[in-house]
This record gives structure tokens, sequence and C-alpha cells, in this order.
């Protein structure tokens, strides 16, 4: 038998093994599946609170708005348009709009006030004087009102000086960069006196609700205007920068985009522009049409060449300058030094003005002094008060 075996070549004579194969039925097995995808959805569904099953969403923050009327109100008895209704208990004249959560499905009723109206955040700044607009091909720009109002005098931040105040220094501290960083914004508004003046960059996001924020904090607001520097394009201020290489007309274009990005400035402040603020026929025409817009201009201080001070003199434009840059040294034993120079500078000159970033060791360190100088008796008040001032003087 072995012999057999050995002498049979590979493959051949071989015999089929006795035995049953086991067969698995299938259509059990596909019924089982399916009854656990369907219990474990049914369990999904009763155990998440998920009322869109799924389907994609986006969370967006949801803020109550308050509505300046408009001069025109609405018809005596016209219908509320869509989902606007008259609120049980509202007060004359408003009404509600239904505000739906799109994730939980929470209802919110906020209330408006019928016609046509600028929108503004409820509690967070003064309203915007439509008077004080005017369409441009970027947006709205400030102007003077047909009945002379300026902007400078309508979003100044109340402040009454006093016949005692004006025998005694006065100073203003204009931090600037404010608007392109959330966190260094939103710190500089809430840790900086109310006192402190605030300058915006025209970039980043959220410009207007940053500006809000700070004018219903009893902050003063400037428009930061981007202008060349001698090294540029090596140090870029950024887009639609003022450049003393373009025509009157094409820089005026660009102002008018800085000028649409936020509404609510008593004025415009330069950022970097030692170039363009020392090239007299390139700065002369954006600050005659600022001056005519009822603006202040802050010259920064930061260029001994600049002729802001002659050319807004001869548009005949409420003019100010810095006396010093306070953090030009970011260190806190340098930016107290600078401080204490301002309050002599103050007490010399009768007011003084000094510009800082919004750096975190310069908004701690001002916002301490802030606290001691009025301490000791020195007034620091909000920057459109020093024009008030030396007009009184």
């Amino acid at each position: 038998m072995a012999a057999d075996d050995l002498g049979t070549p590979l493959g051949s004579g071989r015999t089929k093994r006795s035995g049953r194969r086991l067969s698995v039925p299938m259509l059990p097995l596909i019924a089982g599946a399916l009854a656990s995808i369907i219990v474990v959805a049914i369990l999904w569904i009763a155990l998440v609170d998920d009322p869109l099953g799924g389907e994609p969403m986006s969370v967006v923050t949801i803020e109550a708005l308050k509505i300046k009327e408009a001069a025109r109100p609405p018809a005596a008895g016209s219908p509320p348009a869509g989902n606007v209704r008259t609120a049980e208990g509202a007060k004359p004249g408003e009404q509600t709009v239904t505000i739906i959560d799109g994730k939980s499905g929470a209802r919110k009723e906020v209330a408006v006030r019928g016609g046509e109206a600028v929108e503004e955040p409820v509690g967070a700044a003064p309203p915007i004087d439509v008077r004080l607009a005017e369409s441009s091909r970027h947006g709205v720009i400030p102007r003077v009102a047909p009945d002379g109002a300026r902007p400078l005098d309508a979003y100044a931040r109340t402040s009454t000086i006093t016949a005692a105040d004006r025998k005694g220094p006065l100073i203003a501290i204009v931090v600037g960069g404010l608007g392109v960083g959330a966190i260094a914004t939103g710190d500089a508004i809430a840790k900086l006196p109310d006192v402190v003046t605030l300058a915006f960059a025209p970039y980043g996001a959220d410009l207007s609700r940053w500006v809000a924020r700070a004018r219903g904090t009893g902050h003063e607001v400037l428009l930061q205007l981007p202008m060349e520097p001698f090294d540029y394009p090596d140090n870029d201020p950024g887009p639609q920068t003022l450049l003393s290489s373009l025509s009157p007309e094409q820089n005026i274009d660009r102002l008018y985009w800085f000028l649409s990005r936020f509404q609510g400035y008593v004025g415009v402040t330069n950022f970097m522009g030692a170039r363009f603020t020392s090239n007299e026929t390139a700065l002369a025409p954006v600050l005659r049409d600022l001056a005519k817009r009822g603006l202040v201009y802050l010259d920064d201080g930061s260029s001994a060449r600049s002729l802001a001070q002659k050319v807004a003199a001869s548009a005949n434009m409420p003019f100010l300058k810095a006396d010093l840059v306070v953090d030009s040294a970011p260190n806190w034993s340098e930016i107290d030094a600078a401080l204490d120079k301002l309050e002599k500078l103050a007490a010399e000159h009768g007011i003084a003005v000094g510009t800082a970033s919004a750096l975190p060791i310069s908004v701690e360190r001002i916002a301490r002094w802030v606290k001691a100088a009025e301490a000791r008796g020195i007034r620091i008040v909000p920057l459109s008060a020093l024009l008030l001032k030396a007009k009184q003087s």
C-alpha cells in the first residue's frame, strides 16, 4: 500500500474525503444585521439631543438690536411686515421679532421700533446720527450735517471741563492698533479707563461691533489711516495705504475706503506715514477732505518731518499732536518713565498727549497710571476735551 502511494504521481488517484460540509444560512444573518442597525438608530435618536437629525449646521450668536427711529415714521395703522408683530406690553411704536435658535429650537422675542432705521447693539453705544452719514462707492462715510453739526462734536465723549480744570493740566492718552486682534482689543476696552481714547485700525473682522462696544463703555474713538513710511513697501502698513506716488483722486478714493470701515469716530490719526506726511502735495488733499467732514486730525508724533500741523492749519482743521509715544520701549520701567514725563509736559504746557499701542504691558501700566494720576489731582480726559480747553483758554 505504501509502495502504491509512493509511485502514484502527485495529484492523481486522490479520492474525496468523506464528511458533510457545514452550511450557514445567509438570510438569518442578513436579517439579524439589519435588525441591529435599526436598534442602534432608534437608541441614537432617543438618547442624542439633536432635533435636526445630524444635518450640517452652524452655530450663530444672535444679539438683541435696538433701532433708532427714522425721520419718517410708518403710516398710522399700517400692518407690521413679515414676522414682526406688536408685543403685549411693548412701548408705543415698538414691535417684536421672533428669533428661533436653529439648534435648540428656543424662541426669543426682540423688541424693535418701526420705520426705516439704523441698527445698533442694545446698550453698546450711542446711536449713529444719520444726518452725519454720506454714501460713497465704498459705503457710508462721515460728513458735516446740513445744520452744521460735526462728527467731532456728535461722537465726542461728554466731558465737562470746569473753570478749575482749565487752570490745571489735562492729559489725553490714545491707545491704537485695535480691531485686528480680538484678545488685545477686548482687553484694552475692558481694562483701560473710559477716559482713554481708543484708535482702531481699518482692518480686521467685526470692526463695527468692537467700536460699538468701545463707545458703549464710554471710550472716545479714532480711525487710524495707514500712510506710506520711508521704507515702503518693505515696511507695508496694509491694503489701500495712502501713497505719495498716487494722484490726489486715487488717495481720496482710498481714504473713503478707510472712512467707511466703521462709524462713530471723532477723528483720524496716522498709522506710520513718515514719507506721506512729509510730502505736502500728497498730504494736503487728504487733510482738506477730512476737514470738510468735521473731523479732528491727531499726528501721532512718530515722525519729526511731518507737515501735518502746517497743512491742517491751512485747511482750518482741528489738530492735535502727540508729545510722545509712551511705549516706544515696551517694558514697564520705560513706560512708567514716559508717563511721568507726560505729566511734566502737561504741567508745563497745560495739555499733553501720549500715544501707545495695545500691548498687554502698555494696557496694564497705563490703566495703573491713570488711577494714580487722578488721585494726585491730574485730569485725564478724552482727546476732544483738549480742543475744548484750547478754545476756552
